[in-house]
């Protein structure tokens, strides 16, 4: 299958000019380290940042309170810090959630991008 795609991509880098073919090459599919690193790029990236610190915060507090449940021995405390360390993993977890969210999105629009550059180059091949 892999053929398929490679020869239906050559077929596609044939129709189009030299600067078309580089922006459909950088469309190419990305690691998982280029996609993390992707999110903190474009005009959301403040938001972004913003939210990696805020994530990073509520983990270290998370640490602090599943500390200090382990160090108390009264059952209110426990309680206390117990439900502290919860919420504050649950916003932590929450904020990672966005985060893989907006590495989906880039993915997604990237395909997009490749299909609509697709469908100009075999409509321009049709009108020849």
């Amino acid at each position: 299958m892999t053929t398929n795609t490679e020869d239906i991509d050559q077929l596609i880098k044939e129709t189009l000019t030299q600067e078309e073919a580089k922006f459909y090459d950088d469309l190419d599919e990305q690691n998982l380290s280029q996609m993390i690193f992707g999110i903190f790029s474009g005009k959301n990236s403040w938001i972004v940042i913003v939210m990696s610190i805020v994530q990073v915060i509520f983990f270290g507090i998370f640490i602090y309170c599943a500390i200090q449940f382990f160090n108390v021995e009264a059952t209110n405390d426990l309680i206390k810090w117990g439900v502290f360390g919860t919420l504050s993993l649950v916003v932590s977890s929450m904020l990672k959630l966005f985060s893989w969210m907006q590495m989906d999105k880039k993915a997604i629009l990237r395909e997009i991008k490749r299909l609509e550059l697709q469908v100009s180059s075999l409509s321009g091949k049709i009108t020849e």
